[in-house]
């Protein structure tokens, strides 16, 4: 017996490992910390709440935020965009986001939008993250 594994226990022994790995990531990766990443964005939101409502339907100097994830940029009825806005022809994906928040008119020369930004990568994810609650 030269002490080497079979061929076959190796293998076993290798997806256990791969399937342990991904279950820790998973548990990782979970609602809970999602949860705590809205609350705070929840928190953070607090300055956009001076032009943007949640409310569908209800504009302000800004366009309502329900629903943005997944939304057409541009696509909300009833709010006037700046023909930036509407030549973008983006969905509010979670990157397109991050991007737009991060530097607004560096994403979209000629937005209305008079904000500087978040600068903040964590304070920006957190917003995202809230941001995804508004259905």
């Amino acid at each position: 017996d030269s002490g080497k594994q079979p061929q076959s226990l190796k293998g076993e022994s290798m997806m256990k490992t791969m399937m342990i790995t991904t279950a820790l990531a998973a548990m990782a990766l979970s609602a809970p910390a999602a949860a705590q990443d809205a609350a705070a964005g929840e928190k953070a939101f607090g300055q956009c709440k001076a032009c943007h409502s949640v409310v569908a339907g209800q504009n302000r100097i800004g366009p309502s935020l329900a629903a943005v994830v997944g939304r057409k940029a541009a696509s909300v009825a009833g709010f006037s965009y700046s023909a930036a806005m509407k030549a973008k022809g983006v969905a509010w994906t979670e990157a397109n986001l991050d991007t737009y928040l991060a530097k607004p008119a560096a994403y979209v020369p000629g937005t209305k939008m008079a904000f500087a930004g978040i600068a903040d990568v964590k304070k920006r994810k957190d917003v995202i993250a809230y941001l995804k609650t508004l259905k």
